[in-house]
């Protein structure tokens, strides 16, 4: 699959690892919608210029991520691709230290948003390039999913992130194996710990105990490198069905 000249769905847009591959995918030549909740995302699109509009919206409603898609095939000539990077971090542990058991309410928003959003961006975004002509190989578009390290091995009090980012994960090879017929491949990256607005509020010694667990190199990792796999993913058509980790080695505990 070729990028230019090709309409790209991003949501999380915003900024963080979304507004990289933004800024990675227009620079190659592509247009891109961005999605994000945040009136951020039409700065952004402002600063890529003309191969980018933004509409807000949010991952969970299909009457949002419908006008997301309606916007990205009246942009160019159909939607050829979606990186789906929009999610949440939630941290809370099954019982507290006074012996509380952990908010259902809170458990389900991670959940609805990490997992049924991406269901929710997956099954939109297919339908609409199920009907595109073929393209090389007979191949309509490409969906690369956000998963997580933490869907493998994820800490104590990751139960809701964890379990919605192996969803994720668990929906990858069924969903690429449904939508072969249509010439659709569905890919995830399952980055380790980045530099991106979610860490902005943890403590600096704490990002420092982070970046020296990762094996090689021992930093976080940057936007871009998670937007040059995602690059990679569309233009090389025999990445299908697979999670691949972006994590410098890294193994949480």
């Amino acid at each position: 699959m070729r990028i230019e000249n090709a309409t790209f769905v991003i949501t999380g847009a915003g900024s963080g690892l979304g507004s990289a591959c933004a800024e990675r995918l227009v620079a190659a030549g592509g247009r891109v919608v961005l999605c994000d909740l945040s009136e951020g995302v039409q700065d952004q699109a402002c600063r890529l210029g003309d191969a980018a509009i933004a509409v807000q919206g949010d991952v969970t409603s299909a009457d949002d991520i419908q006008a997301v898609i309606d916007a990205a095939q009246a942009h160019g000539d159909g939607l050829a691709g979606v990186i789906h990077c929009a999610g949440v971090v939630s941290v809370a542990k099954l019982v507290d230290r006074h012996g509380n058991p952990a908010d259902l309410d809170a458990y389900a928003r991670t959940v609805q948003i990490n997992l049924v959003g991406t269901f929710n961006v997956m099954r939109l975004a297919a339908a609409a390039m199920s009907q595109n002509p073929p393209g090389d190989d007979g191949e309509r578009g490409v969906i690369i999913n956000t998963a997580s390290v933490a869907a493998f091995d994820g800490q104590v009090g990751q139960c809701a992130y964890s379990a919605s980012k192996a969803g994720v994960v668990g929906m990858s090879l069924p969903a690429a194996r449904e939508l072969s017929r249509h010439g659709i491949r569905v890919m995830a990256i399952a980055p380790g710990v980045f530099e991106t607005p979610m860490m902005a509020d943890i403590p600096e010694d704490a990002v420092a105990a982070l970046s020296q667990a990762v094996p090689f190199p021992k930093r976080l990792g940057k936007p871009d490198e998670f937007a040059r796999l995602a690059e990679q993913i569309i233009t090389n058509s025999m990445l299908n069905g697979e999670v691949i980790r972006l994590d410098g080695g890294i193994r949480m505990q």
